[in-house]
């Protein structure tokens, strides 16, 4: 038994998934930004990036970039998503690139970058459909236009962001749109666009399907690598490791109660109303884990039972366990962000050849 609650992590099978994925992009003209947002910055998962060939680490909170930086790890680092104004300078000083869609954003980089003497790279991000973050198609020559008077910014490329708000699917069409934008910039301003970042795991189907790659020459993958599926269906990916993280919580108490509470009912811990069949007596078991620790909606277990509930740091779980047993779970991509968020959760690092990845 080890320490409890924790994430057992595989390093290899996780590098195994971003090497696969490096191979098979690569004969597509598309490099990998490995995005490590879920691990929190985990400087372990992001040496097994860079092991598997990927040159750019992508990160969403600037302290996470500084954490990887700080143990020594060796690649690019690009702030994934839009810089706060009253972060400019702590960006500059960390990353070397940012994604961004507002102007005045990249005015106060531009500051902070002459501030501190050095370039700071910018992609501008394309709205097209799924209504989180980029500027409108319309509107793409006039931004970039105010973008080339600002000094030390150096506009890289562009990109957009699918599936993650709507589940808008980045398919041909809005590739290709995105790479008509590309060529449209480099006509109007006379310059080479390094990237055209097609979007995130959402991606692969369209990128494996046989579809004209056009001008896209980038994706940032972190559920691809890490939990082996793709996003849009949670299918698993062909040939990759879907299970590199196991969770692990201990059971504290172990009773037979009834299945309908008794006496009135409001609102529970976090605010719900919750319906509940009667089903006479049942075996429980409590686990010490609860919703301050992961997204308890996205556990599945590894053993027979049914997660009952879960209160902020309870788990009901349907089955008799022995007091002080283990109980394993594999967690989906939410689950997994908030377990490498919780300081409760120990995470315990190995590197073990297994059996083969999963072939369907």
């Amino acid at each position: 038994m080890g320490p409890n609650p924790r994430i057992e992590i595989d390093l290899f099978k996780i590098f195994y998934n971003a090497k696969t994925l490096v191979g098979r992009l690569a004969k597509k003209g598309i490099s990998v930004t490995g995005v490590t947002k879920a691990s929190l910055g985990s400087p372990e998962i992001a040496a097994a990036f860079v092991r598997a060939g990927i040159e750019s680490i992508g990160e969403s909170r600037v302290e996470n970039i500084e954490r990887i930086k700080s143990a020594g790890v060796k690649a690019k680092t690009c702030l994934i998503r839009s810089p706060m104004m009253s972060q400019a300078n702590q960006v500059v000083r960390s990353a070397d690139m940012s994604l961004n869609s507002e102007t005045q954003v990249i005015r106060s980089l531009s500051s902070a970058a002459q501030q501190f003497g050095r370039m700071h790279e910018v992609v501008l991000m394309i709205e097209l459909g799924d209504l989180r973050e980029g500027i409108m198609p319309s509107n793409v020559l006039k931004t970039v236009r105010e973008i080339s008077r600002f000094r030390n910014i150096a506009l890289k490329g562009i990109g957009t962001n699918l599936a993650c708000r709507h589940g808008v699917m980045p398919d041909a069409d809005k590739m290709e749109s995105l790479s008509c934008l590309a060529d449209e910039i480099e006509k109007a301003f006379g310059l080479e666009l390094e990237i055209v970042s097609g979007g995130n795991s959402a991606n692969l189907d369209w990128a494996f399907s046989g579809a004209r790659i056009g001008r896209i020459n980038n994706l940032r993958l972190g559920e691809a690598i890490l939990l082996g599926v793709e996003p849009l269906g949670r299918t698993p990916i062909e040939g990759l490791y879907t299970d590199a993280f196991s969770f692990v919580a201990e059971v504290i108490e172990s009773k037979v109660k009834p299945s309908l509470p008794q006496g009135s009912r409001g609102q529970n811990a976090v605010g719900k109303t919750v319906a509940v069949e009667d089903r006479g007596s049942v075996p429980q078991s409590i686990l010490a884990v609860g919703l301050q620790d992961t997204d308890v909606s996205g556990l599945t277990p590894l053993s027979s039972g049914q997660i009952l509930g879960a209160s902020c740091d309870h788990l009901i779980f349907e089955s008799y366990c022995l007091v002080g047993t283990e109980i394993r779970f594999r967690p989906n991509y939410s689950a997994l962000m908030r377990i490498m968020s919780s300081d409760s959760v120990v995470r315990c690092f190995s590197e073990e050849l297994g059996a083969a990845p999963n072939a369907a």
